[in-house]
């Protein structure tokens, strides 16, 4: 049970509500962060009698999916798996993915009862006393005995370096930045990445912009099969072994390759998946490559997807020397108070709803040991 006697008067209670008087809270679990994974990580704590408290940063409920283009409508998304216990409803294909999905969470916190406290900003997690985490936030700290970790991916956008990018006359931008055609017309736009984002792109600015270019840093992979069970498998089996030996995750697309999902098949209609090989330098007016080809851009859409928000975690001093979190399922092997869910394996949809039945039974299992002195 919770011994909740205070917190900020910033923060309020299932998407703001309510509000709270400033001191510490303790809690015998903390959940960081209100996506897939936090809420699905809620929910089986609540099934095995541990009530969480959920601290998420945004102003509502939807995860990252408040965050998106409002031209990614639910017809153009590559799965949205049900969280545990209730249902989507059928959604009208045409409607944005930000509006539904956040709409969903809402009713699903409203509908289980959770206790999310927002917006609250976590800014470090450290050691405390008593055998405690303690969560510092801009809302006050909590101290826990355990913590599950869910901040996915969102605010950590990831732009590589090339020579020459501080030149750029023209303008980057990151995918996560992207809202839709419009502002493109007429302009000469490359495209840079090789998932799911970048397809979603391509096939929107195709007869929008003045020309288009694809490029890649690997040849893309299509998969001409279904992603069944068993291939699902193979591609969570290999991200798992990366985060079990210490490395950081690879991205989605190097391991599942690009399926025929609704934008990739328009953007092979458009004639757009053109793909050319990744360029070497930025120059001012476009890019350009070792053997002297040059291609004239004035726009650069970083579509080179995202690394996991861990950033408050760096107190407890888990990276590997590979520069990964050793995980074993979601169980930090350094720290086995924290469960780590969202990340590595566990960052797809269906993948969060899985992990967080394991991080939530990891939880109970430490909970029913002595609290150390």
């Amino acid at each position: 049970m919770n011994d909740l006697t205070a917190a900020s008067p910033q923060a309020g209670r299932a998407g703001g509500r309510k509000r709270l008087q400033p001191v510490v809270e303790q809690s015998e679990v903390v959940v960081i962060g209100a996506g897939q994974a936090g809420l699905s990580s809620a929910y089986h704590l609540r099934r095995l009698g541990v009530e969480p408290v959920v601290l998420d940063a945004a102003r509502g409920a939807g995860g990252a999916w408040r965050h998106r283009s409002p031209t990614l409508t639910m017809e153009k998304v590559h799965g949205v798996f049900d969280l545990p216990g209730m249902s989507q409803q059928h959604a009208d294909g045409g409607r944005p993915a930000a509006e539904v999905v956040p709409a969903y969470y809402a009713a699903y916190e409203s509908g289980t009862g959770l206790d999310v406290v927002r917006p609250v900003r976590v800014t470090a997690v450290r050691e405390g006393v008593d055998g405690r985490l303690v969560i510092e936030t801009d809302a006050g700290e909590w101290a826990a005995r355990a913590v599950v970790n869910a901040t996915g991916t969102w605010t950590r956008p990831y732009w590589p370096y090339y020579p020459g990018a501080a030149s750029f006359a023209g303008r980057q931008l990151h995918y996560a930045g992207y809202r839709g055609p419009e502002e493109f017309a007429g302009r000469r736009v490359v495209v840079v990445g090789g998932g799911a984002s970048a397809m979603h792109v391509l096939s929107e600015l195709a007869g929008v912009a003045a020309a288009t270019a694809w490029v890649t840093r690997r040849p893309p992979v299509f998969r001409d099969d279904d992603f069944d069970l068993d291939a699902r498998r193979e591609a969570v089996a290999k991200v798992d072994a990366r985060v079990r030996a210490g490395l950081p995750p690879q991205s989605v697309v190097s391991v599942t390759g690009l399926t025929y999902s609704a934008v990739v098949r328009e953007a092979m209609a458009k004639g757009v998946l053109n793909r050319l090989p990744m360029f070497d330098r930025i120059v001012p007016d476009g890019v350009l490559w070792d053997d002297g080809s040059r291609l004239r851009a004035d726009t650069i859409v970083w579509a080179t997807g995202f690394r996991a928000a861990l950033d408050h975690l760096a107190p407890l001093r888990l990276r590997e020397p590979g520069g990964g979190i050793r995980v074993d399922g979601t169980q930090v092997v350094r720290e086995p108070r924290l469960q780590l869910v969202g990340y590595g394996p566990a960052a797809s949809t269906i993948g969060a709803n899985r992990a967080g039945r394991t991080a939530a039974r990891n939880v109970r299992a430490l909970l029913s040991q002595p609290l150390a002195a």
